[in-house]
């Protein structure tokens, strides 16, 4: 028996109550309600810790559609560039520079305003890169000076990370059991951006000027700041520990010396090598023997990998049922699978380059999601730097893919090249191998943790060992029980009611 009688607890948890209520007060009045210290929060979007947001289907159909009207800024140049040298009377060698210029600011912005988002207010962060790339492709539309456009296409790419600030922030917004499919979404958003912007870019500058597609980039972007006005949730900042220049520090760190975070980069740089390299020298097999196509006809295979992307949200509701792990060899056998059929008949009938289209988008896109849920719920608290490492090594692989691969093509034809991009779908095989699916953070190999695939049954494994680790026994002449404690304590660490957590435990 405790030697706490019945009125003593009482009054004991009643004080906890008491203290509970005024912290969970003070805290409240240190809720922010306006963005910038100037613009009203629409009240249901505030944060209230005691009232959590709901992420429902709807809001994460708008992270979706964010990410991909913004993403789409990097890519409505490529099909344009002919017209800009007619516009701006410079020459072919002097209009490429653009999307250099353009990837080059995207690179700058995922190293220095991506990190951003472990440091302040995601909302803010949104609202402020999505009002300065609206402003900067008004200028693109207008300007009728050269180099004026070139740096507004660099600006336009530094502040084009916003898919990079709303991908953690799915993470933490959305339950453990359904992060996978939020992230899927929000990614499948992000590809499709990639697809579509050169679809509307092409169509729409073929029937009018190339201004009109920024004109129509401008009108699409000012919906997206005002649907994030009216429907991003306030988030409060993390880390309010550390200062900018710590943050990108930390930021190196994880990169060389997290196990977890080197085996996914190495993947991802692999797997977006042979996807590039796919799409790029698609058009050069498709355009000559044995197919002859017109640019109109393997242009349309463009819809073949965007019915890939639109699979990528079912493909993730998958994903959640199954630990990361064997999520991303799942994905992974997937496109060793779909690059073994383009290397055996890509060159010699069409089916096996529609097959080969639809595998590699379906595989790349849930392999994605399965290795960025499984290292962001690693550190949820670096969660915008660790995908900030993520995007930049699926950057290199890009740069990777796109050189060599046509390198390749051109001087040993589309065999050579697929089976160099088939030996690369096995390194990745490789190095997902050699951690096993419970290896533990700091082990560099391994399958410490056994073999267990489902995620539901690891859940409640490790549920079992921390209520077993929690019963030790208990001294009377040391005040109230461990447990009770435990619950009297919780709801002011928490912020939340002292029964909704009794019921819990």
């Amino acid at each position: 028996m405790s030697p706490f009688s019945t009125e003593k607890l009482g009054a004991h948890c009643e004080s906890r109550e008491a203290t509970a209520e005024d912290v969970t007060a003070s805290k409240e009045e240190s809720w922010p309600t306006k963005d910038f210290g100037l613009i009203t929060i629409p009240k249901r979007l505030r944060y209230n810790p005691m009232k959590p947001f709901h992420f429902g289907i709807l809001l994460n159909a708008s992270f979706g559609f964010a990410s991909t009207f913004t993403v789409a800024n990097l890519y409505y140049c490529q099909p344009l560039l002919i017209e800009f040298s007619k516009s701006f009377d410079v020459t072919y060698e002097e209009v490429s520079r653009i999307p250099t210029l353009v990837q080059a600011g995207y690179l700058v912005g995922l190293l220095l305003i991506s990190p951003l988002g472990d440091l302040v207010r995601r909302r803010q962060l949104v609202l402020l890169l999505v009002a300065a790339s609206t402003t900067l492709t008004i200028g693109l539309a207008v300007t009728n000076n050269f180099q004026v456009f070139e740096a507004l296409s660099f600006l336009v790419g530094v502040v084009t990370v916003t898919p990079q600030i709303l991908m953690p922030l799915a993470a933490d917004l959305a339950s453990p059991e359904r992060r996978a499919s939020a992230l899927s979404v929000v990614l499948s958003g992000l590809m499709l951006g990639i697809l579509i912007a050169r679809v509307l870019a092409g169509v729409i500058g073929n029937f009018t000027t190339w201004r009109v597609v920024y004109y129509m980039s401008i009108g699409v972007q000012l919906l997206v700041l005002v649907g994030a006005y009216l429907m991003l949730p306030d988030y409060p900042s993390k880390n309010h520990d550390l200062t900018y220049i710590r943050i990108l520090l930390s930021m190196a760190k994880y990169a060389v010396t997290e196990p977890l975070v080197i085996q996914v980069s190495l993947i991802n740089m692999a797997s977006s090598a042979c996807f590039t390299s796919f799409w790029v020298t698609l058009t050069f097999l498709l355009g000559g023997s044995p197919y002859y196509y017109s640019t109109l006809i393997i242009g349309l295979f463009g819809l073949v990998g965007m019915l890939g992307v639109l699979i990528g949200p079912f493909a993730g509701r998958l994903i959640d049922r199954l630990v990361p792990w064997y999520a991303t060899l799942v994905a992974t056998s997937l496109l060793l699978v779909s690059q073994a059929v383009q290397t055996a008949g890509g060159g010699i009938n069409v089916s096996a380059v529609i097959i080969a289209c639809f595998g590699l988008d379906v595989g790349r896109q849930s392999q994605q999601v399965s290795m960025t849920s499984r290292v962001l719920s690693m550190a949820p608290e670096a969660g915008a730097r660790l995908n900030a490492i993520l995007i930049l090594s699926v950057f290199v692989g890009q740069v990777m893919g796109t050189s060599v691969g046509t390198q390749v093509f051109v001087q040993h034809g589309w065999r050579a090249c697929s089976l160099l991009m088939l030996a690369l779908q096995a390194f990745q095989i490789l190095v997902l191998l050699l951690r096993g699916p419970h290896c533990p953070r700091k082990r560099w190999f391994g399958y410490e943790g056994g073999l267990e695939a489902r995620r539901r049954v690891v859940s409640e494994r490790e549920k079992l060992r921390n209520s077993e680790g929690k019963k030790v026994e208990h001294d009377p002449e040391s005040g109230p029980e461990p447990g009770l404690e435990a619950q009297i304590e919780a709801p002011i660490q928490n912020g939340e009611g002292l029964q909704s957590d009794t019921s819990e435990s």
